[in-house]
Order: C-alpha cells, then sequence, then structure tokens
C-alpha cells in the first residue's frame, strides 16, 4: 500500500516542489479581528457542506497541577450551556443541523467542530460563537456531566493501547506536562467543580487564543463579514503564559501489561523532535522509510518471523514526538527475541543509512496525500486547524515545503542522532487468559420506568427561524452506471476537486455460504496472500511498482486504489494484476497459513472474539451459515490448490462492482478499466452469495468476563421481522433518531448520559441487508450501573412502542436525517463507500433522495405502530463483556 514512480514521473512534475504546488489552490481569506482572533476561510465547493471548526490553544498542558482533565471537562460543559443558549438548546441546535459536531481534547489545544449544511452555516455560526462569549459551567451541571466524563475514563483504562501510551508518557516525559494525558482521571474530577472550570474558561478561552478554521461550500469574503459580526465583539483579554515545557533525560527502561488482545504486542520506543523542530520533517520521512513493505522490519512478516509490524509517531506534540516499533506474535510466543530482532534493524538502518529509493518514495507519497485532503470537507478544517493551531504554522503549505525539500543525507542524519544508542522504552502488552462466557438466567431490575419522554426546546429567535426550514432534497450526485461487457458495473463520478482519483471495489462474496466444507478460513489466507505480488511482479517489485506513481492500492474482495491522475491508468493495471492474478507462492502460502492458525488460535480465547460470538450464537438459529467457525486445524488443512480453487471460484466480474470518483470522465475511467479488466470473464454458474431468512430470536444473557476492563460494555441486541427493502425499515429507521443520534437532544442519550451520568456512549442501531435484520443498543457504564441503564432503555424503547413521538421529537428526527443527506457527500470517500453500499445491496443509487421523501411524509402514528410490530423489548439478547454486573 505504498507509492511509486514510474520513469515518466519527471515528464509531470519536473520536481518534488513542482508536484505540491496544486495544493495550495485552495486559497485561504485570513483576517485577525479585533479582539486577536484567527480567521481562515476556505471555499471548497466538493458538497454543498461547511465545517466550522474552533480551536482554543489550550489543552492538556495548560490543566491546573493535580487536575489533569480540566481541560478535557471544559471540552464537555461547552455542550452543558453557554452564554444565552441553554444546554436542552444547544442539543437541540446541533441535532437539527444534522447532528454531525463534536469536540476533542488534545495536549495543546481543544477543539469544537461541526460540519452542517452550507445553507445553515449561519446558524453553526452563530451557536459557536455563544460559547465563546461565555460558558455557564453551573455546578448543576457539572454534579451531572460528571458521572458521563468519569465514563469516559473508565472506557478509555479499558483499552490496552491507551495504558500502554499513558505509561509510555510517563516514564518519557517526567516532569512535563506531556507527562499526563489530557483525558484526566476519576480523583481529579471527583474534586473538580464548577467555579473551578469557571476560572479555567475565563484564563484561557479568550478570542485572542482561539483559531478559527471554516472550510466548504461558502462565499469567503461574505463568511468573513458574518464572523466579524458574530465574534468580532466578544471581550477579548490576555490570557497567562503557556506552561514551558523542559525535557529531562530518561533512562531506557522497559515493562509489561496485560491485555485482552488476541495476539502480542511488542514495542519500542525514542523520543524525537516535536513539530517545532526543522528536523520534524526529515523525522516524518524516515517513519515512512522504516514503515515501507519494501524495508527490513516488514520484511519480518514474509519471513515467518512476526504477525505484523509498523513503525511510525505514537504522540507528536510541538517539543517532542514519540517515534514506535511495533512487532506482533502469536498468543503464547515469547516476543522478546522478536523485539531484539526489530532493535538490530533499526540501529543497522541508523548506522548505515537508509535507502535513497525508500527515501523518494516517502516523500511521493506524502506529497501525493496532500492532494487527497483535499478531498474532504472535514479533513481540509482538519487539516488547516492542525497546522495553525496545533503546530503554530501559518498554513499546511510549510509541512509541504518542509517535506519536499527532505534529503536522504537528512534522513540519514536523523536517524543517527535520535535512533542509534539512544534511549529507549520497550514495552509488551501481554494478552491475560480470559475464562469462557457464562449464560445469564436474566437481567435482573427489570422493573419498568415511566418518567414522561423529554419536553419540546424552545429554541432562540436566531436558530428557531432557519432551522424550522427543513428542505427535502429532490436532487442527486450526477453519475455515470453502466455494466460492462463482462458484468461489471461502473460507477463514475466527476470531481475536479483535486487532480486525484479514488476507486472503490466489491466482489459479493460471502465465505460462509461459498467455502467448501472444511476449509474455514480460506477467505482469510487469500486475503493475506494479496500482499507478495503478482505471477509477474513479486512482492517487492509489486510494491515497488506501487511507489512509482504514489498510489495505495489494496486487493480483495474488497479492494481500492488511490492515485494521481495522470497515473490512474497504471494504477488500474497493477491493482487487476494484483487482483486477477495474484502470485500465491507456495513459500508464502506456507508462512501465511501458520500465520493464519497462530491468529486464529489467539483469537478464539480472546474476549472481543467471545463476545462476537456469544451475540451469533443467541441470534442465530442452530446450523446456520453464520455460525460457521474457523479453527487452527481448519486453516492447518487447508492446500495452496484450495486457495487458488477458492479465488478463481469466487473472484467473478460478473459479482464486480467498482466506483471510481476524482478528476476523470467517464470515459476515461472506462477505457482504464476495460484495457486491465476487460479480459477477465466468469465461469461456471453465479454463486449465491445472500443469507437466507432466519426466525426471530429467543430472549437470552451472558457475561463474557474481560480482566482487563473496568468498564462493562453491553450489547442488546434482537433479530427484527423486516429487510432493507422493507416498507417497515423506513419508520424504524425515523424513530430510531428520536432515541439516538442527536446527543443530548434524543431519549437514550438525555436519558442515560445527561440526567443520569450511566454512561459516556449509548447508541442504536437498525442493521438490515437483503434478507435480515437486527435491531441494537450498546453501551458502556460501570458494573453496578447495567441494570439501571439497561432498565432506561427499556423504558424508552417500549415508549416508543406504545406512545406517539411529540411533534417536536418527530420533526427534529426528521431533521436529523435529512440534513444528514448533504453531510454523506461530504468527502469524496463518502460519496464513494455510499455509492457502492448501495450497487452491491441492490438500491437505487439515488436512494438518499428517495428515502427522504419517504421519511418526510411518515407520521407519528406509523414510527409508534413500526416500534410495537417490530422492536420487542422481551425478546432482546443481553451480552456483557468486563466484570460481571452486579
Amino acid at each position: 500500500m505504498k507509492l511509486r514512480t514510474l520513469p515518466f514521473l519527471v515528464l509531470s512534475c519536473l520536481t518534488v516542489a513542482a508536484c505540491a504546488q496544486s495544493a495550495t489552490d485552495v486559497q485561504p481569506v485570513r483576517a485577525t479581528l479585533p479582539n486577536g482572533m484567527k480567521v481562515v476561510v476556505l471555499r471548497n465547493v466538493l458538497a454543498p457542506v461547511v465545517t466550522v471548526e474552533a480551536n482554543v490553544l489550550a489543552g492538556g498542558n495548560e490543566t491546573p497541577d493535580g487536575f489533569p482533565g480540566m481541560a478535557h471537562a471544559q471540552e464537555h460543559m461547552a455542550f452543558r450551556g453557554c452564554h444565552d443558549m441553554t444546554a436542552d438548546q444547544t442539543a437541540a441546535i446541533y441535532a437539527l443541523l444534522g447532528g454531525d459536531d463534536d469536540a476533542d481534547t488534545q495536549q495543546n489545544i481543544t477543539q469544537f467542530f461541526a460540519t452542517v449544511p452550507a445553507a445553515d452555516v449561519d446558524v453553526a455560526l452563530r451557536a459557536q460563537a455563544d460559547c465563546f462569549a461565555g460558558i455557564q459551567d453551573s455546578q448543576a451541571q457539572w454534579d451531572k456531566e460528571r458521572g458521563a466524563i468519569e465514563q469516559e475514563v473508565a472506557s478509555d483504562l479499558s483499552n490496552p493501547e491507551y495504558k500502554f501510551i499513558d505509561r509510555l508518557n510517563t516514564e518519557m516525559f517526567a516532569g512535563t506536562p506531556y507527562a499526563h494525558d489530557p483525558l484526566g482521571t476519576k480523583a481529579s474530577f471527583d474534586k473538580t467543580t464548577g467555579p473551578m472550570l469557571k476560572d479555567f474558561y475565563d484564563k484561557w478561552y479568550s478570542p485572542s487564543n482561539v483559531v478559527l478554521i471554516v472550510a466548504g461550500d461558502v462565499d469567503p469574503v461574505a463568511t468573513m463579514a458574518k464572523i466579524r459580526a458574530l465574534y468580532g465583539s466578544i471581550p477579548s483579554h490576555p490570557v497567562p503564559p503557556h506552561p514551558a515545557i523542559h525535557l529531562q533525560p530518561f533512562q531506557s527502561t522497559s515493562f509489561t501489561l496485560t491485555s485482552n488482545l488476541p495476539y502480542v504486542l511488542g514495542f519500542i520506543a525514542w523520543r524525537m523532535p516535536g513539530t517545532d523542530s526543522p528536523d520534524y520533517a526529515a523525522i516524518d520521512i524516515l517513519c515512512d522509510v522504516l514503515a515501507s513493505q519494501r524495508a527490513d522490519l516488514y520484511g519480518m512478516v514474509p519471513a515467518g518471523k512476526a504477525l505484523g509490524t509498523e513503525f511510525g509517531l505514537a504522540e507528536t506534540y510541538r517539543k517532542a514526538s514519540v517515534a514506535f516499533g511495533l512487532v506482533a506474535q502469536p498468543t503464547g510466543v515469547d516476543v522478546k527475541a522478536s523485539i531484539e530482532e526489530m532493535r538490530g534493524i533499526i540501529a543497522n538502518y541508523a548506522a548505515h543509512g537508509v535507502p535513497p529509493d525508500l527515501v523518494a518514495a516517502a516523500r511521493r507519497s506524502e506529497l501525493a496525500q496532500a492532494e487527497f485532503q483535499r478531498n474532504s470537507i472535514p479533513g481540509l478544517a482538519e487539516e488547516w486547524s492542525s497546522a495553525l493551531a496545533a503546530e503554530g504554522r501559518t498554513s499546511p503549505q510549510q509541512d509541504i515545503d518542509a517535506i519536499s525539500k527532505v534529503t536522504v543525507a537528512d534522513v540519514d542524519r536523523v536517524a543517527k542522532q535520535y535512533l542509534l544508542n539512544a534511549p529507549t522504552i520497550t514495552a509488551i502488552l501481554q494478552p491475560s487468559p480470559s475464562p469462557e462466557p457464562v449464560s445469564g438466567k436474566g437481567f435482573g431490575g427489570s422493573e419498568k420506568a415511566t418518567v414522561a419522554p423529554t419536553k419540546p426546546v424552545q429554541l432562540p429567535a436566531w436558530a428557531a427561524g432557519p432551522l424550522d426550514k427543513i428542505q427535502v432534497p429532490t436532487t442527486f450526485l450526477p453519475v455515470s452506471d453502466t455494466t460492462l461487457p463482462n458484468g461489471i458495473r461502473l460507477i463514475v463520478r466527476t470531481d475536479t476537486t483535486s487532480p486525484t482519483v479514488t476507486l472503490v471495489g466489491r466482489i459479493k462474496h460471502d465465505s460462509d455460504l461459498q467455502t467448501p466444507k472444511g476449509q474455514d478460513g480460506v477467505a482469510s489466507v487469500l486475503d493475506q496472500l494479496y500482499s507478495y505480488g503478482t505471477t509477474t511482479l513479486n512482492r517487492i517489485a509489486f510494491q515497488k511498482a506501487l511507489d512509482d506513481i504514489a498510489a495505495n492500492e489494496s486487493a480483495g474482495y474488497d479492494f481500492s486504489l488511490e492515485v494521481l491522475k495522470q497515473y490512474f491508468s497504471r494504477g488500474v493495471q497493477l491493482l487487476a494484476d494484483n487482483e486477477l492474478h495474484p502470485a500465491l507462492p507456495e513459500r508464502a502460502f506456507r508462512i501465511t497459513q501458520m500465520q493464519t492458525a497462530h491468529f486464529v488460535a489467539g483469537n478464539l480465547q480472546s474476549p472481543g472474539y467471545r463476545t462476537t460470538r456469544a451475540l451469533s450464537v443467541a441470534l442465530l438459529p442452530p446450523g446456520d451459515p453464520a455460525l460457521r467457525e474457523t479453527t487452527p486445524q481448519t486453516v492447518s488443512s487447508l492446500t495452496l490448490a484450495d486457495v487458488q480453487q477458492y479465488h478463481d471460484a469466487t473472484v467473478r466480474p460478473d459479482l464486480t462492482t467498482i466506483v471510481v470518483i476524482g478528476d476523470i470522465t467517464p470515459a476515461e475511467a472506462r477505457a482504464a478499466i476495460e484495457k486491465s479488466f476487460g479480459d477477465w470473464k466468469a465461469t461456471g454458474p453465479r454463486p449465491n452469495t445472500t443469507l437466507p431468512p432466519i426466525p426471530l430470536n429467543k430472549p437470552s444473557s451472558a457475561h463474557v468476563p474481560d480482566p482487563e476492563r473496568v468498564q462493562d460494555a453491553v450489547y442488546l441486541s434482537e433479530q427484527i421481522a423486516i429487510n432493507r427493502f422493507s416498507p417497515g425499515y423506513y419508520p424504524l429507521e425515523l424513530g430510531n433518531h428520536v432515541l439516538g443520534g442527536g446527543f443530548y437532544a434524543t431519549r437514550l442519550y438525555h436519558d442515560l448520559r445527561e440526567e443520569g451520568g450511566l454512561v459516556y456512549f449509548v447508541g442504536a442501531d437498525i442493521s438490515a441487508d437483503k434478507t435480515r435484520a437486527s435491531y441494537s443498543v450498546e453501551y458502556g457504564c460501570n458494573p453496578e450501573n447495567v441494570t439501571k441503564a439497561r432498565a432506561l432503555i427499556i423504558r424508552d424503547l417500549d415508549q416508543m412502542r406504545t406512545q406517539d413521538v411529540s411533534p417536536a421529537e418527530l420533526r427534529q428526527a426528521k431533521a436529523l436525517l435529512l440534513r444528514s443527506i448533504p453531510l454523506g457527500e461530504s468527502s469524496e470517500d463518502a460519496v464513494a463507500g455510499g455509492l457502492l453500499g448501495r450497487a452491491v445491496i441492490g438500491l437505487p443509487l439515488n436512494d438518499p433522495v428517495i428515502a427522504a421523501k419517504k421519511y418526510e411524509a411518515l407520521t407519528a402514528d406509523q414510527v409508534r405502530a413500526a416500534f410495537s410490530k417490530y422492536v420487542q423489548p422481551d425478546n432482546l439478547v443481553q451480552v456483557v463483556r468486563g466484570p460481571a454486573p452486579q
């Protein structure tokens, strides 16, 4: 999955700087308001949406001693009431805008971002401006939010990778703000008060300490004028000095942590320069070189010495960063020898230099990815936010310019300076034994709660008027939709946002139906063998061919290609060669077979797999094809002939859909696809790839012990008697947006988080395909709250079945769904993924427009009737992963 340079690269881009130049085509409109707020507006007409992203230059670094999560807590409280908006109004406004809003706290910034329809950008700007005019930080609201943020802490402490990073920072950055994560701790949140939060806000949330980025389908000049009017009068004040970072020497050390992963992970971490350093660009290239599939570290995988390897930056701060090497081994294998081999590989590169060809490939890759950044409106806003707010640049172009100037000598120098004989932190994440799932006799605490749904929220006049107008989409993206002579369905969407092209494809396939008896796991082995090249290019030569054109490629039943437009035809040629003619070398098969069998052995014992398996066994009838199970024995019994036969029988053009989006015409796309895929022919009868319908499940409960989790992950699910094409799907989906999708403005978040403080996350989902559908609710909470949270969920589901939702809730749910339609076009990846998904299942490509009309016409009575008919809370299966519920 790397990028590459053919000899004719120089014909299009004489220098790397010239190749990067088009990344500056997005011309920013900039201003510094009288109160010191820095503003950048970027026009991007990819879709009729806008992302508004405000960056406060205060994060984990700025928190008071003893209160490492203060900035994080303040981020949460911004949704609990601002200057002239209550918590309920804030939630309702963002729900009516489409529900695509969030925030995060990093080490030196706190970000608030929302992606909204372009017609509603004024409302989004006004809502955000209100929070910079003041935040309430009331003790009453903090008392409620404290429970939610402590649940977030519990969730992260249940994640082994988070625990590793937290320990790593503590060891490597002792005595600096980098030593503590901005997440915070339960102990510090228990001591935090509303007045303390207000003091933090008053110190740091000054307009002069904010960078505002607006990107999307806007008139930059007019938008800047609105920003001046909304933000310009907010009073400003000096902020305290940002804490100085004084890095101290650290000693090499090692530690081992237990984990719930299905494999062993070994890490080596080095302290590197941060983004302020002139060496940072060379460090970035160095990491790409060491991670290359043509480099010696990845070479451990095809040699059968590791399940996988990685190299990259784990943490990036202004004054320092953390580079890490990773090696994965099967459960039960001592990873120490692999760690030392990885250490030797890195030391050899540091001492003797890196391959110049890999430096050139990494540089091309970074510059190509800069072009792809423009293909997402939220991604563009984030790119500029990261450059200006997190890194202190004047624009992302500074990063591009720095990358384009990196030489082989630069990379060799930083490798020797920072990797050779440098102190390291070595860590092992060791899987801990997981007991078998335990069946439960009942759920307990099933008393009915009868609190009425939330009362309607009266919006401020400036939001009520614009948001009262819900426009039903009537037009859809123009696309070309053709079927080639060999049966491939080709869908093309022309978009000239950047000189790039993205291809995504899928071959209809269901291994549960298509795998011969006794060969379970053959599809997984085949999938891993694609990385070994083709019948004409071995693994290294194939990766070099991709590197030469700066292309990202993956083959399999889901395949993809990202490439600059001038190399699309060559990229498709390589993709087709990999997809249709994989090398499948005997030695690689034996190694891959062994690796897969080892992974499966560990995975079968992991809490994650056991949770998924417990749900499947409870939801599906005995003997259902989806209950087939891959074991080490089935994998070990495979032959190379089995893999080749499976490929030939299942990889068929008449089951294939390809979507192409980017700076390309339908005729150009078709010519390239036909040239490389046109000779591909289907042989034999077309296989069945659709699972049969199944009966409804019976209720049950199970507990999957997970010693590494401090918080329970709870899954409630049931089969429902519809499919994706059933009329009942639409009222259920609309009703589900009364329950969730709009944060505190929807019932589940309001009841379980805003009022109860029982959870950080709760989500409800309808998963439907051609023949089957399930309804699920998922949440995470402390063991003592599992039953309380479940009782609230059952209450909310019962109310959906027995009572009409209110007019305000129905209107809000329709707004969430209808406004989310243009938001689904905010990136080329989203557009391509949507087109592919609809094509494969058999929906019209313009189904979002068709569905919008159906949603708009639905009534509260139809929603209630659908929930009453299809959702049966008494049939829910419950699986809890973590400590035993109390």
